[in-house]
């Protein structure tokens, strides 16, 4: 009787191994995960060695595995920042949709100058936000098993690499919604990401990169406040008599719990972000076979809108242009504009 109890614990053990399905329960909605790649080979040439990239996932697969939407992070942002922004009446609804939010490469969580092994700080290879997209890309494939997704989508930088995914993985997704992004910057993009660079790397804690603990970057923090929302917008909520207290802590809290190193590393990736690679927007715009719905924001001091809106007219896509003082933040000051408008479009009405 022993020797039968245990060839039947044998075989119950062996199915459950052959089903991995079967013998492991699903994360939990909103857990970090993370997916290891090996090497990431990156468009200069160089390499991320010991890769990892990090998600999180609400929602479920369906039978047909069609109703995935990949969601890149934007600057500065984590997986664990989006929840808010998701359920029945919000972005994206995990009833409907099987959402997978992507920790862009140098957010601190996947690899990143301060948390890589091999190529810590300074060392770390600069990448683009084509490189991001790749690594995304093999997360998707590699690690989910994806052949497909419904769709992408992303807000500021993961607008940015929306922009990329459409034109360099032009099959992958049905449907496409850049939301603040750009598919190329402006000359006043560049100089407020180059002014922030150039803060940086003259903050008298930087080091070059070698420092032992990660600098504030208070400079940095306070030229971003400036050009996150509009004049009118910071003058609204930040009265005078509190100026004081408040510039203070752009100095003592600066970009934490940002790393400076990552700061540096996605601000570059910015900068050099251009979905045409030195081409014309326009043949960029013919490799494009998804469902393009563009969002941009009227007075946006942080992403100039009118190249996305250029995009969307090149592609016929529809628009959506979100009129705020709270610029670049319009996305948030208008969700009861933009969610609705958003959640139809992946449902494609």
């Amino acid at each position: 009787m022993r020797n039968l109890d245990c060839r039947f614990v044998l075989a119950v053990f062996l199915l459950l191994t052959a089903l991995p399905g079967l013998a492991q329960r699903p994360a939990a909605h909103g857990q970090q995960l993370f997916a290891d790649l090996g090497t990431c080979k990156l468009s200069s040439g160089h390499e991320i060695t010991g890769c990892r990239i990090g998600y999180r996932t609400w929602g479920t697969l369906n039978a047909q595995r069609s109703n995935a939407v990949l969601f890149p992070t934007w600057f500065s942002g984590r997986s664990s920042d989006i929840e808010p922004s998701v359920g029945a009446d919000r972005l994206v609804d995990p009833a409907k949709y099987f959402l997978i939010v992507v920790d862009t490469l140098g957010d601190g969580v996947s690899s990143s100058p301060s948390n890589s092994a091999t190529q810590p700080g300074p060392k770390f290879p600069a990448f683009t936000t084509r490189d991001m997209v790749n690594a995304e890309y093999r997360l998707a494939t590699e690690a989910l098993h994806l052949t497909h997704v419904h769709a992408v989508m992303g807000i500021s930088m993961g607008g940015m690499q929306t922009f990329e995914w459409m034109v360099n993985y032009p099959d992958f997704m049905d449907v496409a919604i850049p939301i603040v992004g750009s598919p190329r910057l402006t000359g006043y993009d560049l100089l407020l990401w180059h002014t922030e660079e150039s803060a940086l790397k003259t903050d008298p804690a930087w080091h070059e990169g070698h420092y032992r603990k990660s600098p504030p970057l208070g400079a940095v923090q306070a030229i971003h406040q400036m050009n996150l929302t509009t004049p009118a917008n910071y003058a609204r909520t930040h009265p005078p008599e509190k100026f004081a207290a408040d510039y203070a802590a752009y100095f003592s809290q600066g970009v934490f719990p940002f790393d400076a190193n990552d700061w540096l590393a996605q601000l570059e990736a910015m900068i050099h972000h251009d979905v045409a690679h030195g081409g014309s927007l326009e043949a960029a715009a013919k490799r494009v076979r998804a469902k393009v719905l563009v969002v941009a924001a009227a007075q946006d001091h942080m992403v100039n809108p009118k190249p996305a809106l250029d995009f969307a007219a090149q592609l016929g896509a529809k628009t959506l242009v979100l009129d705020s003082d709270c610029g670049h933040l319009s996305n948030n000051c208008k969700a009861e504009i933009m969610n609705p408008a958003v959640r139809a479009f992946l449902d494609g009405k």
